[in-house]
């Protein structure tokens, strides 16, 4: 253990208060690419569904199992593994999740078989839960305050952007390679990214001065020397007064039950409220539109590029909402976001009851796009905000964790509707309700 000194150099004010040096901007890119390719992972399936319902004879039900049991493995990994990054590590979490995704990706390529099938995605699904709560936080605690809301949406624009990949990669891909590419493709690039992270990735700093293993001075100058910051005789502080808050002391199930303290209970319940609403939405639209399209008498083509249209105007949504959130309240943005999302599903459904052209249905699946992705990426950034940092990887990962159970249902149940010959009109109408609910929740959070 190194002694902190009586007059240590804060390690907020290093990051808080220094440059936005180069390095720490790779660091916020690479985690931007691990997001991306998460997104791209989990969302083959969705740009598939058709292809392998075929070739394993699967229901539009058994098909929407998959997709829910994929969900509950990101639920599970974001509300648990991601809690274990304060105990491990930052680095070493994205490393191992980036391992597992990667590995349980390109296995999915051999499968024949239903239980295979969503036991490989569940796995899948554990890794990115936990990966995009690990990548978030990292890419927070590296960026000076003023750019933090801007480098952790940055961050989780990768998920939507990975996922407009894959509508784009697929319409090779596929015809040429079948469904089993796209997964060797993405296992491939994700373990290649495994690798970089090694390599390139840092402890966090805060990590490291709050943990105090035995090299922990060591380390945190060979990270301030990149950042071309003179190294220090002694760790860094972590709050003012030098020593170890409770929440420093506290082990994951405490961190837990912080989150939910007269302090944080009113947020976090409203935060839990918001994130489950819209992203049972969300992740509706992410697992069916392909099919949908293709339903509607539309060539597999037509599905792709919905989704890529879809995720596209997500990926503009994401910036739009970051640029807004410098001017003006970033829940009010939110809920203004997700209420304009609810109001374009009811008209794609009208549009689609009237026998709109193509044209017309794709530039709505867009708005929807930009609307709901930007406003529900935007929670990312609130949560951040809301929880101190000794508790941030906790209450990032709970949230995100407890709100794929909405994504656990979502897809399972629009599967089933489906499944019974509900129509497309019928679909988006259900499935804007909690939008338009989740955007009112979202005003009561008061976050600049």
């Amino acid at each position: 253990m190194h002694t902190i000194t009586s007059k240590p150099v804060n390690i907020n004010d290093l990051i808080d208060h220094g440059k936005f040096s180069f390095r720490q901007i790779l660091i916020v890119l690479l985690c931007l690419v691990f997001n991306m390719v998460d997104g791209f992972d989990i969302t083959a399936m969705a740009v598939t569904a058709h292809q392998i319902g075929e070739d394993m004879q699967l229901s539009e039900d058994k098909l929407g199992l998959v997709f829910s049991f994929s969900l509950a493995g990101m639920m599970l990994g974001a509300m648990f593994l991601a809690a274990l990054s304060d105990v491990i590590g930052r680095r070493t979490m994205i490393i191992f999740t980036l391992t597992l995704v990667g590995a349980t990706v390109l296995l999915t390529a051999s499968v024949n078989s239903l239980p295979a099938l969503i036991l490989l995605r569940f796995i899948s699904g554990l890794g990115a839960g936990a990966m995009l709560a690990s990548v978030a936080t990292l890419a927070s605690e590296y960026s000076p305050e003023k750019f933090r809301a801007m480098a952790v949406t940055a961050v989780t624009a990768g998920y939507p952007l990975g996922a407009m990949t894959t509508g784009l990669v697929a319409s090779s891909v596929v015809p040429e390679f079948g469904w089993q590419g796209m997964f060797i493709a993405g296992g491939s690039a994700t373990l290649l990214l495994a690798l970089i992270a090694f390599f390139m990735i840092p402890e966090s700093l805060y990590f490291l001065c709050k943990k105090q293993p035995d090299d922990a001075l060591q380390r945190v100058n060979r990270i301030l020397q990149i950042f071309k910051v003179q190294s220090l005789q002694h760790l860094p502080s972590i709050e003012d007064t030098g020593g170890a808050t409770e929440a420093d002391r506290q082990n994951i199930y405490q961190k837990m039950l912080t989150l939910l303290t007269p302090e944080f209970r009113r947020s976090t319940l409203t935060l839990w409220a918001t994130f489950f609403l819209c992203i049972s939405t969300l992740y509706f639209l992410m697992s069916w539109t392909p099919k949908l399209i293709i339903n509607l008498g539309y060539s597999a083509d037509a599905g792709n590029l919905a989704f890529t249209l879809f995720n596209f105007g997500g990926v503009l949504g994401i910036f739009i909402l970051g640029y807004l959130a410098s001017k003006w309240s970033l829940s009010t943005l939110i809920s203004i976001f997700a209420i304009t999302s609810a109001v374009f599903m009811w008209a794609f459904a009208g549009a689609v009851s009237l026998d709109f052209n193509q044209t017309n249905l794709m530039l709505l699946i867009f708005i929807i796009g930009i609307s709901l992705q930007g406003g529900y990426t935007g929670m990312y950034a609130v949560a951040a905000k809301i929880y101190p940092i000794e508790i941030r990887s906790t209450g990032v990962g709970w949230a995100i964790g407890l709100g794929r159970f909405g994504a656990v249902l979502g897809p399972g149940i629009a599967g089933y509707m489906i499944a019974s010959g509900l129509p497309i009109t019928i679909n988006f109408m259900v499935f804007a309700i909690p939008m338009l609910i989740g955007g009112i929740f979202a005003y009561q959070l008061r976050v600049r």
